[in-house]
């Protein structure tokens, strides 16, 4: 009857991590979605921020 009752508590934990790695799964998947649709304006945004520093760093010296 203890093992029966521990076979059961193992199997839980067993399910529990696979249900974390499919969220997990998910979560990169989201990310990954984001950063592939946000690329190029976040490329954009971040030249321009570039070019402005490099404009006032330049004005400075």
């Amino acid at each position: 009857m203890i093992r029966s009752a521990l076979h059961v508590l193992r199997s839980t934990k067993a399910v529990s991590a696979a249900e974390y790695a499919i969220l997990a799964v998910g979560i990169v998947v989201v990310v990954g979605g984001a950063a592939s649709a946000f690329k190029e304006p976040l490329k954009d945004a971040f030249t321009a921020l570039g070019d402005k520093i490099s404009t006032v760093q330049a004005a400075q010296q």
